[in-house]
């Protein structure tokens, strides 16, 4: 089953990106010692929000921007095997540009 979703606002979907299973060193990481990932691909982003005088406020992130994002923002949904975060443009902390 293929899901889509269409954020509504300023929302958007990010599809967190894991950390490495080894550090520098060549040690494995077990699932319980590995940070919550920080850093994520948008994969849908909404219309934007709308302002005082009603006018849509364009997004400044995009579908395919990297974005990293404070630790415990948004809300986590699992689509099949993929865990994504829902949450406001507005928690998007920057856009990893490389």
């Amino acid at each position: 089953m293929d899901v889509t979703l269409k954020p509504l606002g300023d929302r958007i979907v990010v599809k967190p990106i894991e950390q490495e299973e080894r550090t520098a060193g060549g040690i494995i990481l077990p699932e319980t010692a590995k940070e919550k990932p920080q850093e994520g691909e948008v994969i849908a982003a909404g219309p934007g929000r709308l302002d005082d005088a009603g006018k849509r406020v364009p997004m400044e992130v995009k579908v395919g921007d990297r974005v990293l994002y404070a630790k415990y923002a948004g809300t986590e949904i699992k689509l099949g095997d993929t865990k994504v975060l829902i949450f406001k443009e507005s928690d998007v902390l920057a856009v990893v540009e490389r």
